[in-house]
């Protein structure tokens, strides 16, 4: 074996084994409710954006921007709940829920 795959095994081991080594309360709670509400919201407004761009309804150029703000809400959205034991609270599904109806708004004006 050569020292490049031997390198890349290695390598692949210890990801793997600190992937492993996480307890229940480490691992995040993509399920929660709130979580799953929001970023369920998200997946759908990705999709309309790329249904407009393909459409001609807005341009390649208006769809990325959208495209990035909805990839700032869903790193807010991890944020949170990586501060908040793998959930976000009301008031903070609530704050992403309002971003999220800014980014909307905008789509197919």
């Amino acid at each position: 074996m050569s020292n490049k795959s031997l390198v890349t095994v290695l390598s692949l081991l210890v990801i793997c084994g600190a992937a492993g080594a996480q307890t229940p309360a480490q691992t995040w709670k993509e399920t929660h409710p709130r979580r799953a509400e929001v970023n369920a919201r998200l997946d759908r407004q990705n999709a309309r954006i790329h249904r407009e761009v393909k459409s001609g309804e807005i341009t390649p150029q208006q769809g990325a921007a959208l495209h990035r703000e909805d990839h700032q809400i869903r790193q807010e959205e991890r944020l949170m709940a990586s501060q908040n034991g793998g959930h976000i609270t009301k008031a903070e599904q609530h704050a992403l829920n309002q971003q999220e109806n800014a980014v909307s708004k905008q789509i197919g004006r």
